[in-house]
């Protein structure tokens, strides 16, 4: 894998690894309040998920710039990140995380139900009850 993202072609994606640091190296608060970072003609163009976090990132323009040349200093694959400038804009054009659903209800609970009813004599509703009757039996 790390012979193929050497390879000039995939050059974007050591960018792309790059920019996830410096996301991660930030606050909780504010990993959540930026959509996408990069870097283009020396600048660094952050994009917020919410236009009330453009005002608090841009008072802290330094600290962020900073932070930048820090992850340049010390990680090597990181060398290419250079900025002079920031700027920090609103963007509605971001990849929401997914959330992961969970079907299986915490904690789990234990079948309680026999299965050992009466069934009515109707013929549809008796194929209904045969057929609680074996999922009833087979949670068991």
């Amino acid at each position: 894998m790390s012979h193929l993202s050497s390879q000039p072609q995939f050059k974007s994606l050591k960018r792309q690894e790059c920019y996830q640091k410096f996301i991660d190296l930030l606050s909780p608060k504010w990993q959540k309040a930026i959509a996408f970072v990069y870097i283009k003609d020396e600048t660094l163009f952050i994009a917020v998920t919410h236009p009330g976090f453009k005002m608090e990132l841009n008072y802290n323009r330094d600290l962020l710039k900073t932070l930048l040349t820090q992850l340049n200093e010390h990680d090597e694959a990181c060398k290419m990140m250079q900025a002079e400038k920031v700027v920090v804009f609103h963007s509605k054009y971001y990849a929401m995380p997914q959330e992961k659903v969970s079907y299986v209800s915490v904690p789990n609970y234990h079948e309680r139900a026999k299965g050992n009813f009466e069934t009515p004599s109707d013929n549809e509703l008796k194929e209904k009850f045969e057929r609680i009757k074996a999922i009833v039996t087979c949670n068991q």
